[in-house]
């Protein structure tokens, strides 16, 4: 009885923070400035709180029409998310043509090897492709979007970036991916523990949560201290160019 109420106020709260993230960015005219954000918001609130429990609703746990839902709009989630650290790559090199040139041509091979490694486990199993593939596919883009928030992180820091609101939503999305990473390497270290499975059910939810609160906090820096640190970031350029 306390698990189940547990679950569900985690769940509820999950949904409540979605929501009020998707509205504050709408509401406070956020959208166009936060594109990137807002579209994987908007996505995460419409799977996560209306769709898939419709469709739960509808046909059951246990329904293949559930299954095949559930698998297919954790592919479209893992997408948005690395189509989300690449636009924040893409702001980190605003002002570095030459260095973004770069980072889109890695960024694009190694979705290519994201892609063909996940084929390749197709010929493992000829018993459930669809399950298999779309399992490996996400955990493995899941996995590459932690590697490279990682190195958007660093590098962020080493080219000295001065965008507290872009460092904040690094910071969350790296909280994001924590969840997935951390339920997969449960599933494969302790295979069928009861005790590991039920504290699965917690850790993404919770990740989500931590997530959406620090990116709340992210989109409210004030105008004036995004300006301050534009100035700063323009004066740095420049002294290192007269340098």
């Amino acid at each position: 009885m306390i698990e189940t109420l547990v679950q569900h106020g985690i769940q509820y709260g999950v949904y409540l923070a979605e929501v009020g993230l998707f509205l504050y960015l709408v509401l406070w005219g956020h959208c166009k400035r936060l594109a990137g954000v807002s579209l994987y918001v908007a996505g995460l609130l419409t799977i996560d709180a209306i769709a898939r429990p419709r469709v739960l609703a509808l046909y059951g746990f246990t329904s293949p029409q559930y299954f095949y839902f559930f698998y297919v709009t954790d592919a479209i989630l893992a997408l948005s998310a690395f189509l989300l650290v690449c636009s924040f790559f893409r702001r980190a090199s605003v002002e570095r043509r030459e260095m973004w040139q770069s980072l889109r041509l890695v960024l694009v091979s190694v979705f290519i090897i994201v892609v063909g490694i996940s084929c390749v486990s197709l010929k493992m199993n000829y018993t459930n492709l669809f399950g298999r593939f779309t399992t490996e596919f996400e955990q493995n883009l899941y996995f590459t979007c932690l590697v490279l928030n990682t190195v958007l992180y660093i590098l962020i820091q080493h080219v000295q970036v001065a965008d507290d609101e872009l460092e904040l939503l690094v910071c969350g999305m790296g909280i994001q991916f924590a969840g997935p990473a951390a339920n997969f390497a449960l599933m494969y270290l302790t295979p069928g523990s009861h005790f590991f499975m039920s504290v699965m059910q917690y850790v993404g939810p919770l990740c989500t949560l931590g997530m959406l609160g620090l990116c709340f906090y992210a989109v409210r820096i004030p105008k004036a201290a995004r300006a301050r640190a534009r100035e700063a970031r323009r004066l740095g350029n420049a002294a290192v160019g007269r340098a």
